[in-house]
């Protein structure tokens, strides 16, 4: 079982905001179910939660059981001060801005879910889990605990188009930006799109984790079918193997194409596509083909032939 708690604050009494429930609305409806529709996260959608008290209840909920996966968004107003990190509530007052965010990182690493994910789209949110801030007391992350947020510890969280910059971002990973050749999204590989994604005069994410393995967070149509990925070590043997073509591959030569040549041809042609072979002293697969020369792996493509022996694919 995988559940999540996504919580969007727009209602400040005295600074609102506009795009907190845009954000936790649209990370909802993606996390909520696969690409194809396939159930993926239970989930619990939280908007402008009125009280501290509510919200810490909610969190301490979030993380009892046994579930394997237990995910917990904010956005919202964040704040720091001398004692630490805190997600704001809208009853905040001097010294009681909120949800201490070294809590929520206890709560996680006590949590008996197998994975625990922190995401936090609020200003200051690199303080959770930071020694900077905690002085090391509370910033111990046990195994199993990912946190991934939209900025460090003395950065602002900005806002564009409805949607803060980071969540705007969060969003297209996990649409697929973010996935790998068999469809998983995971959360370093949504962090490595979110970092690229924004330049040295930007906020800058921060991701912070203790894992042995990634959990998947959502799962989209792959961009190559396992199929076709899964007769890597069929067209290569070994993987410095280079793969001779001819003309009879290509099945615009109408006069000498062999039907079978022309479809391992097409899967190759699939495989250039997403960066798994390149033609071989020619710039297109259709010249190699033309001038009998022929393709080799790639360094990705030499990982995921090494993944398709090891019948991990």
């Amino acid at each position: 079982m995988k559940k999540a708690l996504i919580v969007g604050i727009d209602k400040y009494p005295s600074k609102p905001l506009a795009g907190c429930i845009n954000d936790a609305s649209g990370f909802a409806q993606l996390m909520e179910t696969n690409s194809d529709g396939s159930p993926n996260f239970d989930i619990k959608l939280v908007k402008d939660v009125e009280a501290k008290r509510i919200l810490k209840e909610l969190i301490v909920e979030l993380f009892k059981g046994k579930n394997d996966v237990a995910l917990f968004y904010f956005s919202g107003h964040g704040f720091i001060n001398e004692l630490g990190g805190y997600i704001v509530t809208p009853d905040y007052g001097k010294y009681d801005e909120g949800v201490s965010m070294d809590e929520i990182l206890t709560l996680a690493n006590e949590s008996p879910a197998k994975d625990k994910i922190i995401i936090l789209d609020c200003c200051y949110s690199g303080a959770a889990g930071s020694p900077v801030i905690t002085g090391g007391a509370a910033a111990h992350i046990k195994e199993g605990v990912t946190i991934l947020t939209a900025s460090r510890e003395s950065e602002t969280a900005k806002e564009i188009g409805g949607h803060g910059i980071f969540t705007n971002l969060l969003l297209s990973a996990l649409q697929g930006g973010a996935s790998d050749l068999r469809g998983n999204i995971t959360p370093g590989s949504v962090y490595a799109y979110i970092d690229q994604a924004l330049g040295a005069w930007d906020q800058r994410p921060v991701f912070k984790t203790n894992v042995t393995r990634f959990t998947s967070l959502r799962m989209v149509t792959p961009p190559i079918s396992l199929e076709i990925l899964r007769k890597l070590t069929e067209y290569f043997p070994s993987p410095e193997q280079e793969f001779s073509l001819d003309p009879t591959y290509e099945y615009t030569n109408t006069d000498v194409a062999d039907r079978n040549h022309v479809e391992i041809f097409k899967n190759l042609q699939r495989y250039e596509r997403v960066g798994l072979v390149v033609p071989i002293g020619e710039e297109h697969m259709f010249w190699a083909a033309q001038n009998s020369k022929g393709c080799k792996l790639t360094a990705l493509g030499y990982h995921y032939w090494r993944l398709v022996r090891s019948k991990r694919i």
